[in-house]
This record gives C-alpha cells, sequence and structure tokens, in this order.
C-alpha cells in the first residue's frame, strides 16, 4: 500500500503572477481542482497576497502518470477588494519552493478569512444578483 507523507502543516503566500502559473498548471494537467486562468486574471487582485493552505492528498487512480497532488484551499485577494475562497490541486514540487507564512498571527488571520470568505460560486451569484442580466 502506498500512503501518503504527512500533509504540509505550513501556509504559502503568492503573488498574482504565481498563482497564473498554479492554475494554469492545474489546468493542463486537468487537475480536479482548479479554476479558470482567464477568471483569475481579470479577478484577483494585480498586487498579489493570495494564500494557499494544503487540507488533503489527492490522487487520480485513472490516470497514474500524473503524480498526487496537495489540495489546497486558496484565499483570493480580489480586485474589487475582498477576498473569496476556492480549492487548488498544486503538485509538491511545486508547493514545497512558494514562499510560506512566517508568523503565527498572520496564520491565524489567514485561517479566519478563509472561514469567513465567500466561495468562488457565492461570490459569483452575489454578483449577479446585484447586477441583472450578468452572469
Amino acid at each position: 500500500m502506498n500512503s501518503n507523507p504527512p500533509i504540509p502543516r505550513e501556509v504559502k503566500v503568492i503573488d498574482t503572477a504565481s498563482l497564473l502559473r498554479l492554475e494554469e498548471r492545474a489546468h493542463d494537467l486537468c487537475l480536479n481542482q482548479r479554476l479558470d486562468p482567464a477568471w483569475v486574471m481579470v479577478n484577483a487582485a494585480p498586487g498579489g497576497g493570495h494564500y494557499l493552505w494544503p487540507a488533503l492528498w489527492n490522487s487520480l487512480p485513472h490516470r497514474p502518470a500524473v503524480p498526487r497532488q496537495l489540495r489546497c484551499e486558496l484565499l483570493i485577494a480580489m480586485r474589487e477588494g475582498g477576498h473569496v475562497m476556492s480549492l487548488l490541486d498544486v503538485l509538491p514540487d511545486d508547493f514545497t519552493p512558494l514562499p510560506r507564512v512566517t508568523s503565527r498571527d498572520e496564520g491565524m488571520r489567514i485561517s479566519r478569512l478563509l472561514d469567513s470568505a465567500p466561495s468562488v460560486r457565492e461570490w459569483l451569484l452575489s454578483k449577479s444578483e446585484g447586477s441583472p442580466g450578468r452572469v
């Protein structure tokens, strides 16, 4: 039986360019949890300040050539202000070199934001309700 190593217990902070690279990689590999990179480019704050918090290991048994991934909770700083939460599958080799949050206080702040931020779907629904005719 092939067991997974422990889930990394560190939160990574990434800029928008890094977020786009990770989303494009997940898209190219057809990983399960990802956003459309075009949506990220339009909606994520250009200055960045996005966070990845590993939640579990994911694998694609029907595609053995694709390595296992870390399924991360993703907190996205939005261009219009505020944050939204999503999930992103990230290969360990892409996750490890990312800069990490070094203070416990910042980690706790991010945890609270993840708990209170709307999901991307909820954010999209609130936008469509506020703008008639918008999809």
